[in-house]
């Protein structure tokens, strides 16, 4: 596995840890959405943390980010399960800012005025939807403070991406721990004074460590099993059904108009770049189905 997770408790400790490597898929987005380097940065970070935030779900559990923030990066959008199939997409992606304090400036593409917003769909008839302000615009620091604000778990979050000089990503990944009540004070500060000192998690990527040696590194001193290792990759969920879908939901007057005017759709997915082309014929069946007895504008 290229791309994968690992998932570890202390039980003594009440802890949760996660780290993963995510380097493939990071350069696959990237790739796909033509991001230039500050933007395929943001981006790799957020597909990260949304990769670890996923994995505390359970299975057929599902969630998305997105980052709405004053910088030119405009909007970042991330969808993951708990499978470890991830997407996303950033809404300006020809951002390149100039470094700052030789690394990339993400905060400067996401800003730090706005909104993160967490929607996780736990099989429940209504979406979870919690919303903090952006205080950093650096990813991890959000998401912590995500997990402190919204649901009250003390959370450390840390997101890494290099890329080389021909723009390749070498490296990607990153980890999370968190605290579960009842918490041992004692054991809470041995942790915290393991993760100080890690260098950063970008060096640690390139130095090559694993997400298995990450953790141990974090948990040393501090007795740990390991619940789950699995992969992780980067998959969009569209479809020509699903495009069908979204067409009609534009309704039957707007559909109309559009056969009328351009007598065709070429409709692209944000999250993986492919178009899906409909002909007019297509379209006026679309229409007919909107316009039959029993049909929503029927």
């Amino acid at each position: 596995m290229k791309n994968y997770i690992v998932r570890v408790i202390s039980e003594q400790a009440n802890v949760v840890g996660l780290a993963c490597v995510t380097t493939d898929l990071v350069n696959e987005s990237c790739r796909l959405h033509g991001a230039y380097p500050t933007a395929c940065a943001a981006l790799g970070r957020a597909l990260t943390g949304g990769a670890l935030m996923a994995s505390l779900l359970k299975m057929g559990q599902r969630l998305a980010l997105k980052f709405e923030g004053n910088g030119p990066l405009k909007k970042m959008i991330v969808e993951a399960d708990y499978e470890g199939n991830i997407r996303g997409f950033v809404a300006v992606p020809e951002i390149d800012l100039p470094p700052r304090n030789g690394k990339f400036d993400v905060a400067g593409a996401v800003g730090t005025e706005g909104v993160l917003t967490v929607i996780k769909d736990t099989g429940r008839k209504e979406l979870y939807n919690g919303v903090v302000r952006i205080r950093t615009g650096e990813i991890a620091e959000d998401i912590a403070y995500y997990y402190a604000e919204s649901e009250q778990i003390p959370t450390a979050v840390a997101l890494g991406v290099y890329m080389e000089p021909s723009l390749e990503v070498s490296a990607a990944g990153g980890f999370l721990v968190q605290s579960l009540p009842p918490s041992d004070e004692n054991m809470i500060d041995r942790l915290i004074d393991n993760i100080r000192r890690l260098p950063s998690c970008t060096q640690l990527l390139r130095e090559g460590e694993s997400p298995e040696s990450i953790l141990e590194a974090i948990f040393r001193g501090i007795p740990y099993v390991t619940l789950e290792r699995h992969e992780l990759r980067y998959l969009c969920t569209c479809s020509r059904e699903r495009i069908e879908r979204v067409l009609l939901s534009l309704g039957g007057e707007e559909l109309a108009d559009m056969i009328e005017k351009q007598g065709r759709a070429d409709v692209t997915c944000e999250f993986c770049r492919k178009t899906y082309a409909l002909e007019r014929t297509e379209l006026e069946a679309l229409l007919d189905s909107l316009q039959a007895p029993g049909s929503p504008e029927g």
